[in-house]
C-alpha cells in the first residue's frame, strides 16, 4: 500500500496556517482521498501541559517547555500519525516540529540543540509556511480572542519569523506562502503547490 502523504502547516500565531489546513484538508476530501486533520500540541495528557504554559498557568523553564513539545510530539507519530500513513491516509498537521525550533529559538539560543531533540522525527512531504506579518498577526488574534499567549508580542514574532526563515533554508520541500492576501486567495497558492508536488 502506497503511503500517505505528510503535510505540515506552520506559521505565526495568526498567520492563518489553521485555516488553511483545514481548507487543504477539504480540498483534499473532495477529490475523494482519505486524509486526516491534526495539530501541534496534542490534546493528549503532554499536549495539555505544553498548552497550560502557553497559557500561563504555570511556568518551566525554556528548555523543559520544548523537551515537552517533543515527548508530546513522538507521542502524536506513534499513536497517531505513523500508522493513518502506513494505512495509505494523507495526514495534515497544524504546526509540527519546525515550529520548534523557530518559536524555541527565541528563547533558546543553541539552535542545534533544538534541531537534536527532533531530528528521529520524520519529516513532511511537503510543509507550507505562511508568510503574514507580526502586526498582522496580532490584530488577528486580538480581533478573535481576548488573551494573549507566551510568544503573541510583536517584538517576540519577529524573532520567531527569523527562525522560520532559516527554517526554510536549513530544511528540503518547505514553500513559503503570502498570508496577507483573502483566505481563498492564500489558497489558490496552496493548491497550486500541492498540484506541483503531488
Amino acid at each position: 500500500m502506497e503511503r500517505g502523504k505528510f503535510i505540515a502547516f506552520e506559521g505565526l500565531d495568526g498567520s492563518g496556517q489553521t485555516t488553511q489546513a483545514n481548507k487543504l484538508t477539504d480540498f483534499i476530501q473532495a477529490m475523494n482521498e482519505r486524509v486526516h486533520l491534526t495539530k501541534e500540541p496534542t490534546n493528549n495528557i503532554i499536549g495539555g501541559l505544553v498548552r497550560g504554559q502557553l497559557t500561563h498557568d504555570w511556568h518551566s523553564s525554556p528548555e523543559c517547555l520544548q523537551l515537552l513539545f517533543a515527548a508530546d510530539r513522538a507521542h502524536h507519530l506513534d499513536k497517531e500519525i505513523l500508522p493513518l500513513l502506513n494505512q495509505g491516509i494523507s495526514v495534515i498537521t497544524d504546526r509540527y516540529f519546525f515550529s520548534t525550533i523557530a518559536f524555541g529559538s527565541t528563547e533558546i539560543s543553541d539552535w542545534n540543540w533544538l534541531k537534536e531533540i527532533n531530528k528521529n522525527f520524520i519529516e513532511p512531504d511537503l510543509t507550507f509556511i505562511i508568510k503574514t506579518s507580526p502586526e498582522t498577526c496580532l490584530a488577528r488574534i486580538n480581533k478573535n480572542r481576548f488573551n494573549l499567549e507566551l510568544f503573541e508580542k510583536t517584538e517576540t514574532l519577529k524573532k520567531v519569523w527569523a527562525g522560520y526563515e532559516r527554517v526554510a533554508k536549513e530544511f528540503d520541500h518547505i514553500i513559503m506562502i503570502d498570508g496577507e492576501k483573502t483566505p481563498d486567495k492564500v489558497f489558490l497558492q496552496i493548491e497550486d503547490a500541492y498540484h506541483q508536488y503531488f
